[in-house]
């Protein structure tokens, strides 16, 4: 009756795993058309719970059922209400594998399933590449397979103690013993039907009465929101919400069952005999007291939800440093604290871009930056992106509640021409953030060529935002103009020197066809991002005299370059 304990680590490891996939994948294939048809079938509570009481009965797993709830809630698909009414349903659901045992003495095994998942989602990803919505879609089904995988893993690491669990062997200490029984037999096995089909079949043989097979069945209905427990385990707080509403209501309809089993089994026996057809009696029960649970808290799934988001609040991290404590009535301080924060905008998004380039932050900042300071935990580069999002939606919210207030003409304009610097500083990490991919194939590809473009891009990024940085350090707009522009000039110079060094690697077959097209890619969005930084700082730090001289440099560098170009008489 040993455990195989690293079975059992690998099999949480993987089931882990699976909904950490499943959940990435459900969040990047959730556009409109997904959204619409989850919203569609759960758009209200009696809808929520028919689909989940269906899609249970189909998968013969309220765990899997509950797993996906728990995957659509953390990629913000479902709304809170909905998932509680699918897991009520789920619970109903569930219960067609009592009937299936009872009946047939046959359960259908999903598990079964997941290792053509893991091999059907595995080639996938090998033939669909990593970043299109194939891709994704295997990544779905591999994170199913995953779930599955670890959950048999589980299983069976204990299967010596299911196999030779005898019910008959267990102490007469009273009714509440086996209620205990029936969810530690269920959290071990990480399967009511499981338990179902072990109480089902001593009820069979008849080691046990069917007040006690009734009992266990109660226990396990518990036992089994230890999965979800489990994929909840280091999620978000909704995701957090969703689990804790599955043990709550999973609990509560356990007690009612418990205290009210003189009253189950006595409406039973107006049906059928619990002593010639105890089977079919104790999968009646089984749905009968799953069905009163969903009765019971059916009224109260909003209050329910409700109580959930005060116990479970959603922590939104405080990713303002200027804005926060200064008030938008003062319009004069405000307006100080927006130029502020967006250059804290400019900075994240300039770790972001350094991040992203595999180049030591060391070497541009001294210090940690606001989003990871004080402690905090190093951000992983989408969480990153995240942040800068939002920092980026809390400064537009400000900028608006600012130019309501009744401000002059100049102001208003400064206030423009700063807003927009931000909206530049996004442009230009959403280009990095695009060429992510290509910047890893260069980065790991076996051209040599490609190597060295892939550093000498970290190179030019290293050398702007050293140039930028004393921009940003002069105190003197004189000299804060003359240096963003010889900024810009060095741009566009890195701009032509890539590209004819690309011309002559394309003539000394240094690359091949598709390789000339993703260098020039990467190379005009990657220029064109540190463009608009440059244009974000001209716009944040000069004064309306000299951003018209900066642009107006500009105009004449264009003028003489296509002077320049042309053919003489």
């Amino acid at each position: 009756m040993d455990v195989d304990f690293w079975k059992l680590l690998a099999g949480l490891g993987l089931f882990l795993f699976g909904m950490f996939q499943l959940e990435e994948s459900v969040r990047a294939l959730s556009g409109k058309a997904f959204r619409r048809i989850i919203r569609h079938y759960t758009a209200g509570r009696l809808s929520s719970i028919g689909s989940g009481t269906l899609i249970t009965a189909i998968l013969q797993s309220s765990s899997a059922v509950s797993l996906m709830v728990l995957a659509f809630v953390g990629a913000g698909v479902m709304s809170m209400e909905n998932a509680i009414g699918v897991i009520m349903g789920s619970n109903i659901g569930t219960t067609l594998t009592a009937w299936i045992v009872a009946t047939l003495g046959f359960k259908l095994k999903i598990e079964s399933l997941a290792l053509p998942f893991v091999g059907i989602g595995g080639l996938g990803l090998i033939f669909f590449g990593s970043a299109t919505k194939s891709s994704y879609l295997a990544r779905l089904i591999i994170g199913f397979g995953f779930l599955f995988l670890g959950l048999d893993y589980m299983k069976v690491s204990v299967e010596s103690l299911a196999n030779n669990f005898d019910l008959s062997q267990l102490p007469h200490l009273g009714l509440w013993f086996y209620l205990l029984v029936g969810i530690m037999m269920t959290a071990v096995m990480q399967a009511s039907a499981a338990s179902i089909a072990i109480v089902l079949t001593a009820l069979h043989s008849q080691l046990i009465t069917f007040d006690i097979g009734a009992v266990i069945v109660i226990g396990a209905n518990v036992g089994t929101t230890i999965t979800v427990l489990l994929g909840s385990i280091g999620g978000s707080p909704p995701k957090k919400r969703v689990a804790f509403s599955h043990l709550l209501f999973n609990a509560a309809t356990a007690v009612a069952a418990f205290a009210g089993l003189p009253w189950f089994v006595g409406f039973i026996k107006l049906f059928i005999d619990t002593n010639a057809n105890s089977l079919m009696a104790l999968a009646l029960f089984h749905t009968l007291f799953n069905l009163v649970g969903v009765i019971m808290f059916f009224p109260f799934i909003g209050m329910l939800a409700g109580l959930l988001l005060r116990f479970y609040p959603d922590h939104k991290a405080v990713l303002t440093v200027y804005l926060g404590n200064t008030p938008s009535e003062v319009t004069d301080a405000a307006a100080s604290a927006l130029r502020r924060e967006i250059r804290h905008l400019f900075q994240e998004c300039q770790l972001y871009n350094l991040r992203l380039l595999g180049i030591d932050e060391r070497l541009v900042f001294d210090d940690d930056l606001p989003f990871e300071k004080h402690g905090r935990k190093k951000l992983a580069l989408d969480d990153l992106y995240g942040n800068i999002k939002l920092l980026h939606a809390e400064i537009f919210a400000f900028y608006a509640r600012l130019v309501a207030h009744k401000l002059d003409e100049t102001e208003t304009k400064e206030l423009e021409r700063v807003i927009f610097a931000s909206r530049n500083i996004m442009n230009s990490i959403k280009n990095f953030k695009g060429i992510r991919q290509n910047l890893d194939e260069f980065d790991n590809s076996e051209n040599r060529y490609l190597n060295a473009q892939y550093m000498l891009l970290r190179k030019r990024l290293l050398e702007l935002y050293h140039d930028v940085g004393r921009s940003l350090a002069m105190e003197n707009k004189e000299e804060q103009y003359r240096n963003l522009l010889r900024s810009f000039v060095h741009v566009e110079e890195d701009d032509k020197h890539f590209i004819r060094e690309t011309m002559v690697a394309v003539a000394d077959k240094k690359v091949r066809d598709l390789e000339i097209s993703s260098l020039l890619l990467v190379n005009r969005l990657f220029t064109q991002a540190c463009r608009l930084q440059v244009f974000s700082l001209k716009d944040l730090l000069l004064s309306q005299e000299q951003i018209n001289d900066f642009d107006r440099a500009l105009d004449m560098k264009e003028l003489l370059e296509e002077e320049k170009a042309k053919p003489r008489a």
